[in-house]
């Protein structure tokens, strides 16, 4: 099938699946996630020709979730390959997942052969109109030498301003057959996704906003920077955390932005957003759309002065007048906005320092706040005191996983960040199932650091059996599962509205532990508050994948307004 001689200087021809393999080395991929399918023998025989590293899940929505953690944690294109049909249809939810993300994610798909089209082949699908919605770019095959073009142009989509979600299917008689290699450059070569550049670049801004934004942060008071994981796809991390120290604005971060300005930093707040935003008179909106997670723009106070800077230019207008805007490479737009003067000229000083000093003291008062329900001693536990004894135990570049809605709430109020990158949560598609993907991925990517995954019991359904996955590919990630035995994001308001709650209860007490020790991993249950950090550091110790199963109050809800808005 495969012919690697060359003969009188003509190009060499490989069957599509070699094609596949060689286009995705030349951009630098060198893993693939999968579940095995017939229609990807090709494929995995070219993976394996090529030197790509093959890893193996359970379900094909966690080979796609495990793709889009690794372009979370690498900045790098994830790919997964999945079979035809069910395959494809099962990864949709990573699929939708990573466009929503903006998370650069390849999928690679079976299709039944082109030559008995119409003449009920097994798991015969045209998928394109299936996926389209979900992807920035979404083709078939129509021949073999059309493969190395299409993996080119899904690798450039999904690395693209904005990046996302993209689909190449290949129909079986298709990628068995052979054509040329083109034997071209890489389509990510000498891009920052290609491994040759720092920081990732984009048109200059508009000259006119840039001076109204600089002007705005000049005269500033009470100026704040909202950041979200756009800062991270955008490779504006130090540019941002320069433009924080230089001007002296207080930061505050959602999604992978989390930990660009450390934790302990004197500019990095968490628990005073709701007074900073709404007090701000000036407000620097980078990498993070103006959904439900900011209010649809109500999270900043009327008068608030709005300064938007991303990527480029959002796909959905602003919820409320914005006073610039600022599109392009983020390093550039943050060093010039770092340029809008010495902030100790004139009485300024004065008045960020006054601003500073108020939300760290209201920053100080709500830690404080929470120290009873950190040292709680009932049992169940509260999940404070779960995460409280956690904190104790992360390693300042641990990379946190969230696969859970109550459980991951109370995650994203205590359990602080320090590095860039390290947060992986669902994001806004908010699709539970992603975790144990997400987990595979970072481990797989970041051996050396810890990965700890943080698992509400209803998440644990969509994908308990990918502890399998975990064990047999030897990756010791550290799960604590807050186990309430109920859907709290669902049950809580709705006995609020209604005075009862219908589908929104568990079994209790599940021995969910004991699936993963059955599965190859360690398992232990946590009933009292004094069995928890023994249990932390044994499962940390172990080696293997494992479970600590802490049983939670399932009368505790996360306040919050509305998890419907």
């Amino acid at each position: 099938m495969t012919n690697d001689a060359t003969s009188g200087g003509e190009p060499e021809r490989f069957h599509g699946g070699r094609l596949i393999a060689r286009r995705l080395k030349a951009s630098g991929i060198d893993t693939l996630f999968t579940l095995s399918g017939g229609h990807l023998f090709s494929i995995y025989d070219g993976c394996r020709s090529e030197g790509i590293r093959l890893v193996d899940t359970r379900h094909e929505q966690t080979a796609a979730f495990a793709a889009e953690g690794w372009s979370k944690v690498t900045r790098t294109p994830g790919v997964a390959a999945l079979t035809a049909g069910p395959g494809i249809t099962n990864g949709m939810s990573a699929m939708g997942s990573a466009q929503e993300n903006q998370s650069p994610l390849v999928v690679l798909g079976g299709r039944a052969p082109a030559l008995r089209w119409g003449m009920g082949s097994l798991q015969e699908m045209d998928h394109v109109p299936f996926v389209r919605p979900l992807t920035r770019f979404a083709a078939t095959a129509e021949a073999p030498g059309e493969i190395p073009g299409l993996v080119d142009d899904a690798l450039q989509a999904a690395c693209g301003a904005p990046s996302g979600a993209t689909f190449v299917d290949f129909p079986m008689d298709h990628v068995f057959s052979e054509a040329e290699d083109p034997g071209t450059p890489g389509a990510l070569a000498g891009t920052p996704y290609g491994g040759a550049g720092a920081e990732a670049t984009g048109p200059a801004p508009d000259g006119a906003a840039l001076d109204r934004a600089v002007a705005l942060l000049r005269d500033a008071e009470r100026p704040v920077i909202m950041a979200g994981t756009n800062v991270w796809w955008g490779h504006g991390e130090v540019a941002l955390l320069r433009l924080a120290e230089t001007l002296r604005i207080p930061v505050f971060m959602n999604g992978m932005a989390r930990g660009v300005v450390p934790a302990d930093h004197e500019l990095a707040f968490a628990r005073t957003r709701g007074k900073a935003l709404g007090g701000a008179d000036v407000a620097v909106v980078v990498g993070v759309p103006m959904d439900f997670r900011l209010g649809f723009g109500a999270a900043f106070g009327p008068e608030t002065e709005l300064i938007v800077v991303d990527r480029i230019e959002p796909e959905r207008d602003h919820p409320r007048p914005v006073a610039a805007e600022l599109y392009g490479g983020l390093p550039a737009i943050l060093d010039a906005l770092a340029g809008a003067g010495d902030p100790t000229v004139g009485g300024r000083v004065a008045a960020r320092a006054a601003w500073i000093d108020g939300l760290r003291a209201d920053e100080t008062e709500k830690r404080a706040g929470e120290r009873a329900e950190l040292a709680d001693e009932r049992a169940p536990l509260h999940p404070m005191r779960l995460y409280g004894e956690l904190a104790q135990m992360l390693d300042r570049d641990a990379i946190v996983v969230i696969d859970g809605g109550d459980f991951g709430s109370y995650a994203g109020r205590v359990i602080d960040s320090f590095v860039p990158g390290a947060w992986l949560d669902p994001g806004p598609f908010g699709c539970l199932g992603s975790g144990p993907g997400y987990a595979l991925a970072a481990k797989l990517a970041h051996p050396d650091r810890q990965v700890v995954l943080l698992q509400g019991d209803g998440a644990f359904g969509f994908s308990g059996m990918e502890y399998d996955t975990l064990a047999r590919h030897g990756v010791n990630v550290v799960s604590v599962m807050g186990n309430n035995g109920i859907w709290a994001l669902e049950k809580h308001p709705m006995e609020f509205l209604y005075g009862y709650s219908v589908v929104a209860d568990l079994r209790p007490g599940t021995r969910y532990d004991q699936v993963v020790q059955a599965l190859g991993g360690h398992g232990e249950l946590v009933e009292r508050p004094e069995q928890l950090r023994p249990a932390l550091e044994r499962a940390f110790a172990s080696g293997l994948p494992s479970l600590v199963n802490v049983l939670t109050d399932p009368a505790v809800a996360y306040p919050r307004k509305s998890n419907l808005a």
